[in-house]
């Protein structure tokens, strides 16, 4: 998981009982096989759990690790076929693999870019993308693109093939991925695209966009989306481009005209993306976001926001006053990590009962928390 990375919203309780009765349907004319909740095979899985991840079965982990092999074991009982049985497994596989690569990269800071695969390298955005991508590594952060040409070769040429990262698609007619990244042990090629949007976002502590066509468009919508309902971590997202261009201020004139003005989306969704005018911009943008801000999650229905120094208690009542519509009950106040919390525990926390909506102004307050100087 990137340093400062958690699902803003974790499922409390993952093990949900199967509201299907196919297998039981399925058992009826076979006698003889087990449910895969039964005692017996639940015990075997747990013997499974200990002996070759080495974890307690009783413990969270484990009983992941236990219920990702029962739903496993339920795929047979419940009559998927083989195209779907290959997909599940290839995704769980890619997935796994991926992580895995991440996981031998998990301090430095990530940014993923987003862009067009045709951009040729003589244009202003190709020449932004690589600057940008130059900034952020001698920032310390790690580049993630595509892999393919374009803009995600820009993106790893800025900062060299070490800061890169390629997460590749397998396309029939993008048979390679970049010089740039080829042959890298940090290149990981996908089969399916909704495991490898998985992982750009999922990876990444901030998501940069230059222009591009469907799929540009597709993943920036995604990410705004996913932060919009409050379904992924609030990052910084930026749209950027070379000098001169003007594709983002066209499609924001196409949100706030068909989309804000029908309502269809609310005035404070905008807060949710920066267009930067130039690839220093950019960077400032997403370096600014943590400059007070560390990281965010859920504590049943309290947002607890991880903070990296203590704000005055005046700019928290500032706070209250501004944010007061977030707040479900009580107030807005600075405190230390819950007990249920286990990481990042030296830092000290915001944190109030939310009411689950206007993620857009959350990205208001982070922005104001970043403005507070420290309490002395």
């Amino acid at each position: 998981m990137a340093t400062n990375r958690e699902e803003l919203n974790p499922i409390e309780n993952p093990l949900e009982p199967d509201a299907l009765a196919s297998d039981d349907a399925r058992r009826s004319a076979a006698p003889g096989l087990k449910r895969a909740d039964d005692p017996e095979v639940q015990a075997r899985l747990a013997d499974l759990v200990r002996e070759t991840g080495g974890l307690s079965p009783e413990s969270f982990d484990g009983r992941l690790v236990r219920d990702l092999l029962t739903a496993a074991l339920k795929l047979a009982p419940d009559g998927r076929d083989t195209g779907e049985l290959k997909l599940i497994t290839a995704a769980v596989k890619e997935l796994r693999y991926a992580m895995r690569v991440f996981a031998q990269y998990h301090e430095p800071h990530k940014v993923t870019i987003f862009g067009s695969a045709r951009t040729k390298p003589d244009h202003p955005d190709y020449a932004a993308a690589r600057d940008f991508g130059r900034l952020m590594a001698e920032a310390g952060w790690m580049v993630i693109t595509g892999a393919g040409d374009g803009i995600m070769k820009a993106g790893h040429e800025g900062p060299g093939r070490e800061a890169s990262f390629g997460v590749a698609i397998r396309l029939p007619f993008e048979t390679s991925a970049n010089t740039v990244i080829a042959g890298d042990e940090k290149l990981i090629n996908f089969r399916y695209f909704f495991t490898r949007k998985l992982m750009f976002l999922s990876q990444a502590e901030a998501v940069v966009c230059f222009p591009g066509g469907f799929g540009t468009l597709d993943e920036a919508f995604e990410a705004l989306t996913l932060i919009q309902t409050g379904k992924a971590s609030m990052v910084p997202v930026v749209l950027c481009e070379g000098a001169g261009g003007d594709y983002w201020e066209r499609l924001l004139a196409f949100v706030r005209d068909p989309l804000l003005a029908r309502g269809l989306i609310s005035p404070e969704d905008e807060n949710l993306f920066h267009i930067a005018h130039t690839p220093e911009d950019a960077r400032d943008h997403v370096l600014r976001f943590y400059r007070n801000y560390h990281s965010s999650r859920y504590v049943r229905d309290d947002l607890v926001i991880r903070l990296r120094q203590r704000l005055r208690d005046t700019d928290v009542e500032r706070l209250n006053d501004e944010f007061g519509s977030l707040v479900k009950s009580g107030r807005i106040v600075q405190c230390g990590p819950y007990e249920i919390e286990g990481e990042h525990l030296d830092l000290p926390r915001l944190a109030f009962t939310h009411t689950r909506y206007h993620y857009g102004l959350i990205r208001r307050l982070i922005d104001r928390i970043n403005e507070c100087d420290p309490a002395a």
